[in-house]
């Protein structure tokens, strides 16, 4: 019998809580993808391009005109110059990226830290790469960064920080002060990011993303991490991306050669075209989430739970403790799904040590409205 690599890994609770989903009929408002399709004309594009052929390796960095369409919304959305050729590597999906990177940056014994709650790809990573996370926690109840919890955290072996703006499980936000602060922090340090930022485009009430992109002095030493599947609802097709320096892109090559070497060609074809011919889709996406969380929580507002509007993100956390405070978020999140149809996630999955009294689950705003509301007539007759 061989040793497991990673033994405290099993069946992931997207997919439990999925599953259950369907063997129950609940309503699935946990795992993170819409209920709708993206763009007609996307869809179409794929269509066109398999069927003129091009299904055939692309080159290993990404197809050159989809990388250049990337540079070219990384240029109007953060006013900053990205090479396409030695700077963006198209990926399939945005997991493969941060392994990637992992790959690239850890030796076996350094240290990444881990912001909880955190994505559970991360720890995986490292693990797999012969690190060790370092767990700090966010400062409760705003998921904001605990500077002087971080500043304990690093040590000698320090190599990597995740960062995940904006956040998944939570929506919060960081600021460019935020990122201010971290980059004097680790000023002289021998300390690389991870900057996770699939939902870049999802952010509401007027507040603009503050993207390591767009910060130099962090950005000379990061990975930045984005989705398509995010960005143009289609998180089945798996493509993203990674935008670094040239010598950390060279790196990460290296590694993404041997994992995946390049994504999938017709797709990357289809969103070249749709890119160049609809840039304003990004520029409308907030405004079209950002109407999906405010009516999904107008109707939770007869209900029992208890939540702040997400700032970011397609995810809404709603508190239980005044309906089963007995229960932890898994079995609650289990119980909503059996008892009540409706199915989310509990936010204690995203940490090593949860806080014994945190009572929240996650539900996934990113569906149709008649879905949003059969989900909040349910919810609120729990």
């Amino acid at each position: 019998m061989f040793a497991s690599k990673l033994p405290n890994v099993g069946t992931t609770i997207f997919t439990r809580m999925s599953q259950l989903a369907a063997e129950t009929g609940a309503i699935n408002l946990s795992q993170g993808f819409p209920d709708f399709d993206g763009p007609l004309a996307l869809r179409e594009a794929v269509s066109r391009h398999v069927l003129e052929g091009r299904n055939q390796y692309c080159p290993m960095t990404g197809l050159p005109a989809l990388r250049q369409q990337v540079a070219a919304k990384i240029a109007r959305s953060y006013g900053v110059q990205r090479d396409a050729d030695s700077e963006i590597t198209i990926t399939p999906g945005a997991t493969e990226a941060i392994f990637c990177a992992v790959q690239a940056l850890i030796h076996p014994g350094d240290e990444a830290i881990v912001l909880d709650p955190c994505y559970d790809s991360y720890e995986p990573s490292v693990e797999l790469a012969g690190g060790r996370c370092v767990h700090v926690p966010l400062a409760l109840p705003d998921f904001a960064v605990d500077w002087q919890r971080l500043a304990a955290a690093i040590t000698p072996r320090t190599r990597l920080i995740f960062l995940n703006s904006p956040h998944n499980p939570s929506g919060a936000l960081l600021s460019r002060a935020d990122l201010d602060r971290l980059a004097a922090l680790i000023r002289g340090h021998d300390i690389h990011i991870i900057s996770d930022e699939v939902y870049e485009h999802l952010i509401f009430d007027g507040v603009q993303h503050a993207s390591v992109l767009a910060h130099d002095e962090l950005y000379a030493r990061a990975f930045v991490v984005s989705s398509f599947g995010k960005t143009y609802h289609v998180t089945g097709w798996k493509t993203g991306y990674v935008v670094a320096p040239p010598a950390l892109t060279a790196e990460l090559r290296k590694i993404h050669q041997y994992v995946n070497f390049c994504g999938v060609t017709p797709l990357q074809h289809a969103l070249a075209d749709f890119m160049a011919v609809h840039p304003e889709h990004v520029e409308e996406l907030p405004a079209f989430y950002q109407a999906k969380r405010d009516l999904f929580c107008e109707l939770l507002a007869g209900s029992r739970f208890t939540f702040k509007p997400a700032p970011g993100t397609y995810f809404q956390l709603a508190d239980y403790s005044a309906i089963r405070p007995e229960l932890d978020d898994v079995a609650m999140a289990e119980w909503l799904t059996r008892e009540h149809g409706v199915a989310a996630i509990p936010v204690s999955v995203f940490y090593r040590d949860p806080p014994a009294d945190m009572r929240l689950v996650r539900f996934c705003f990113a569906k149709r409205e008649d879905t949003l509301r059969q989900a909040a007539e349910r919810l609120c007759r729990v």
